[in-house]
Order: structure tokens, then sequence, then C-alpha cells
């Protein structure tokens, strides 16, 4: 029960307990200010009465500086993951404001141009929401990306949005995605030891991500508008498109509405930037006409002719075979070598004494915020980095690739679609916390899937301080990150 206690008081900071019971304080003491001040006008005495009046603005005063705020930030916050329709923006707060002066002045005085400007005001306010209102309806959105997304790199997108509107255009549309941006189990996995598994999952849930994609100034009616792009991706890895977001501040500018769309499930794999290894560590030996392959090539040893086809090398041709068959027949060749390359990208990581000293509370507000920084993440990338480079260098090279990650194993293939599917995999690379770097689970795939293996070659990628390599695995390059 106690070491349960102390886990829950991590999800409380101190100065968090300290605003807590500050605002409290504030709040039952203009509570009791005013009942005095209610007692004291009871009783007929004035003094006691003007004092405890006098008192209760100072509370009232302090819950404004030091308990509005904080809470309107948590609202807003919240707010910004809802599916609310519309908002006030800054000037319509202000214009707000204004029609509550005006309105308490016109009543308090009667005078019918007060009146008059009242219901100017009003009518603008009325026309302003309906208008916003009405304009997001009936409209469609649709977006294009290409299949290679690297990071901190301009990435061309293809937006475009269709009114189904028939009498009414429409202006002044911003077009935004939304999407999550999976992370490590490890804080759900925390919070599951004292909380109930519904509460540490809504509570380690990623935050939604918004990505302002374009600005639409008007789209005519029945029409449609294309525009193209170039969005900058921060952070590598997988973002989970959700659904798209249109608003609009036409045609005052008081509110800020709001319509949101529901996209196909689809996810957007955003690549790492290459980190480039060492150019001994690339070199690996070829016997370049030893081996004879199968495998249709640029070699000299000849594996069959067949009737020449479309997009067929002119230099394979046989004149003297086409000349005797009356038809054109080319030579086909084997290839000298097959390179093969196993990447194994080890993503477990014993997280460092400083990172281990982060109280629980802090790693909440990191991961709702969006921020993943730290010693365990910037080496995680940098892996990640290296693995995405050599499997571009020897697919480039024309090698079969393949890549073994915790829970995942791309077998060696060729083709660039499994090239993207391997590049892919490991973009979507999250860490592993692990509390040693003793064998385990992951050594053991490895070796069962080495019984079975072809002669390759392999590169490991481990951030062990310890060199132990799995066995079964011959040759094997390890590479530290």
């Amino acid at each position: 029960m106690f070491k349960r206690i102390v886990q829950l008081s991590q999800l409380i900071t101190f100065s968090e307990l300290r605003n807590a019971l500050l605002g409290m304080s504030v709040v039952f003491g203009g509570l009791g200010l005013a009942l005095i001040t209610l007692y004291a006008h009871l009783r007929g005495d004035p003094s006691l009465a003007g004092v405890a009046a006098a008192a209760s603005l100072v509370f009232v005063f302090l819950i404004i500086v030091f308990v509005i705020p904080p809470l309107a930030r948590n609202a807003s916050a919240e707010a910004s993951q809802l599916n609310l329709p519309f908002e006030f923006t800054t000037g319509g707060a202000i214009f707000l404001g204004l029609l509550v002066i005006v309105g308490f002045a016109a009543w308090n005085t009667a005078n019918n141009l007060l009146f008059l400007v009242l219901s100017f005001i009003t009518a603008g306010l009325i026309i302003g929401f309906l208008v916003g209102h009405f304009g997001l309806k009936r409209l469609d959105v649709k977006m294009r990306f290409p299949e290679t997304v690297y990071v901190n790199e301009p990435t061309p997108i293809v937006l475009s949005l269709h009114s189904r509107k028939r009498i009414f255009p429409t202006f002044s549309v911003t077009a935004e995605v939304r999407g999550r941006r999976p992370q490590a189990k490890e804080l759900e996995d925390k919070l599951r030891e004292f909380l109930p598994a519904k509460w540490a999952a809504r509570i380690a849930k990623p935050p939604l991500i918004k990505h302002t994609l374009d600005y639409f100034i008007h789209i005519p009616r029945l029409g449609e508008v294309q525009n193209q792009l170039d969005h900058v991706f921060e952070k590598r890895g997988r973002f989970e498109i959700k659904d798209f977001e249109l608003s609009t501040k036409f045609p005052f500018a008081i509110f800020r509405h709001r319509r949101r769309l529901p996209a196909q499930r689809a996810e957007i794999v955003v690549f790492p930037k290459h980190r480039e290894v060492g150019s001994d560590i690339l070199q690996v030996p070829i016997e370049n006409g030893n081996a004879v392959s199968k495998k249709k090539g640029l070699g000299r040893d000849l594996i069959g002719m067949r009737e020449y086809q479309p997009l067929d090398d002119l230099r394979h041709i046989d004149w003297k075979a086409t000349a005797r068959s009356g038809s054109m027949i080319v030579r086909d060749f084997a290839a000298d070598d097959e390179l093969r390359v196993l990447i194994i990208l080890d993503t477990r990581i014993v997280k460092s004494a400083s990172e281990k000293a982060v109280p629980l509370r802090k790693q909440i507000e990191n991961m709702q915020r969006g921020i993943q920084t730290g010693e365990s993440q910037a080496r995680l990338d940098t892996a990640v980095g290296k693995a995405c480079f050599l499997l571009s260098h020897f697919f480039e090279m024309g090698a079969e690739i393949g890549l073994i990650m915790p829970g995942s194993t791309l077998e060696l293939d060729e083709g660039r679609e499994h090239f993207l599917i391997c590049m892919r995999n490991a973009a979507k690379a999250l860490p592993v916390f692990v509390d040693s770097h003793l064998p385990g689970d992951f050594e053991q795939q490895i070796s069962e899937m080495a019984e079975s293996l072809p002669a390759c070659h392999v590169f490991l990628l481990n951030a062990r301080e310890s060199r132990i390599r799995p066995d079964g695995i011959r040759g094997c390059r390890e590479i530290k990150f």
C-alpha cells in the first residue's frame, strides 16, 4: 500500500501541489470574506462590511492572477484535443466584451443610440457565426504524398479541396492534417503498475499532432482547387493520419470555425537522415566470376537464349542465331556473384542514470507535448540513420538485403518494393528499454534464423557495452551507436 502511494505521488509535483493549495486557500478565503460581508450587512455593521468587502476584492484579484490562468491553459490544451465546432478568436473575445459593455450601458441609460449600436454589434455577431458555420459545409479534401519522405527535407504534397455547393463559393479556408505519432510503451507499462489499465492507456496515449498544409483563398461552387506545396517533417517515424481539419475565420474573424473530415486509414513514414559509416566497414569481398548464379545479370556465363523483348539490351542480340531463325534472338547471362547483406538493428537500450532520474510526471508532460528527447532517443535515431544508409548503399549495388529487429524479421530479398519495406520498418523503430544487455529472446530468434541463412554479409548495430553476439552469425561486422 505504501509503495502504491509513493508511486501515485510521482504523478503530482511539488509546484502543482503548492499551486492547488494556494488556489483552494484563495477561493475559500474569498468565499469566507463574502459571507462575512453578508453577515455584517444583515447586522447593520457598515465598518465591518466595508473591510470585508475590500479584503474580498483583494482575494478576487489573486484569483484572477493566480487561479484562472492555469485553469485557462489546461482548458485550452484539453479543448485542442476535442472536436469543438468553433472558438472565439482574440478579436472575437474583445468584440464579445464590447457587446457586454454596450448592452449594459444601453440597459442602464435607456439611450436609443446605444440600443442601435447594440443591434448592429449583435447582428454582426450572428451573421459572422452563420456565414462561417455554413462556409465549411459540403467540402471534401484529398491529399497525395510521395512514397519516400525524408526528415527535414521538403516533401512535395498535392492537396485538393472540392466544393459540392451549388450556389455560394467558399472563402478563406485553412487545411490541416491531424494524427498521432506512436511512442514506446515504457510509460504505459510503468503506469499499469499502480493504475488500472484503462487509466494508464488514457494517460499514456500519444497526443494529437497538427500539421498545417495550406491556405485556400477561394473555392468556387461545384469546383475544385488543387495546390502543390512543400512540407517539412521534423521527426522520423510513423505518423498515423486520423483526420483532416478545415477552419475559417471568414468573414469578420470573430469566430474560428472548424470542421473535421475523417480520413482513410493511412500513415506517413518519415525516413531518417542517412548517417554514413566508415568506408572500411562498407568494403565487402566479392569474388567476381568464381561463382555462377541462376539469377540473370551482366556476367560472362551464358544461361540461355530467347526471343527479343522490348527494353532488352541490344548488345545481347545474337545475330547468327537471328539469321538462322528469322526472328531476333538475345542471349541471357548469369550474374557473376550474388551479394547478400543482412542488417541486424538491435533497438534495445539501457537508460543512462540521468534518464532514469527523470520524474514520472515530467515524462508524462514530455509525452503530452510530443517531446522525444534524451540520450537514448538520440542514439537510436543515429542507429536508424546508419541502418537506412546501409540499406540504400547495398540496394544501389544490386544486393539482396534483409533486416532484423526485435519483433520484426524481413528475410533476404531484392527489388525496390522490398527495399522500401525495409526502410519503412527501420524508420518506425522505437526504443526497447531493458535493464541489462544480457542475451534474451532476440538472440535466440537470430540464432534460429541463422541455421537456414545463406552465405551473406551481416552488419550488427547495437548499443551494447559488451561484445556479445548472437550464435550462428559468421563474419558479423559490429557497429556501435
